[in-house]
């Protein structure tokens, strides 16, 4: 959560390279590939790259509102549209995603860009209704490029998460495990297990039989 200048600029410059990134690891996909399978169920690498920049676009669309002082919805039509727009999308073409991506991510950090240092505290909303912080957005924005780009299932693992991400996001995801454990399951003792094996476990994205099956993360 950044509540400093420092921390948002940190937030901001992993942001702008893990957005790099993604947009490098899409390059030399093609029409079949988009269209196959990503590692989350029922999605194609296609809806995961249309959910990618349309989270960019709600992020920018947040920032505007913002800086106004305004509080809006993350998508207007809330998780409907939401949906709604991820299926439209999903079935283009490789270059038209990609396209998509490259301009939405380069509209949001151009957006963060000119924020003025008042409205970073300025109040946001998620689509679950959660309010949260303008500033706190660049480290969601972060999380969602990070965990998304090992969903692709196109080569990045969660081997591959920078030491900044497992050491700013397993803190974080460790505080809201309890609320998330079977009745009657532990957590894993501290040492136990590697950092970005239990991160990963933390965001659903690692199956282990020593390890218990978590509720949803937010």
């Amino acid at each position: 959560m950044a509540t400093s200048p420092a921390a948002r600029g940190d937030d901001l410059a992993h942001m702008a390279e893990a957005e790099a990134r993604l947009l490098d690891a899409v390059a030399g996909l093609d029409d079949q590939t988009v269209g196959s399978s990503s590692l989350l169920s029922g999605w194609t690498i296609g809806h995961l790259l249309t959910h990618l920049a349309r989270n960019a676009d709600s992020h920018r669309r947040r920032t505007a509102a913002a800086i106004e002082g305004v509080v809006v919805d993350q998508y207007p039509g809330g998780m409907d549209e939401r949906t709604t727009e991820i299926e439209t999308g999903a079935g283009r073409s490789a270059a038209a995603l990609r396209a998509d991506l490259a301009e939405s991510s380069a509209l949001m950090q151009e957006a963060w860009a000119v924020v003025p240092d008042h409205a970073w505290a300025g109040i946001t909303r998620d689509a679950t209704g959660k309010e949260r912080r303008l500033d706190e957005l660049p480290g969601r924005r972060w999380q969602e490029v990070e965990v998304h780009l090992v969903d692709l299932g196109i080569g990045p693992t969660y081997r591959d998460w920078p030491d900044a991400f497992v050491d700013a996001r397993l803190p974080m995801m460790r505080a809201d495990l309890p609320s998330r454990l079977p009745v009657g399951a532990a957590a894993p003792s501290p040492g136990s297990i590697d950092a970005r094996d239990e991160l990963a476990w933390l965001y659903g994205r690692l199956d282990r039989s020593d390890l218990p099956v978590l509720g949803p993360w937010q």
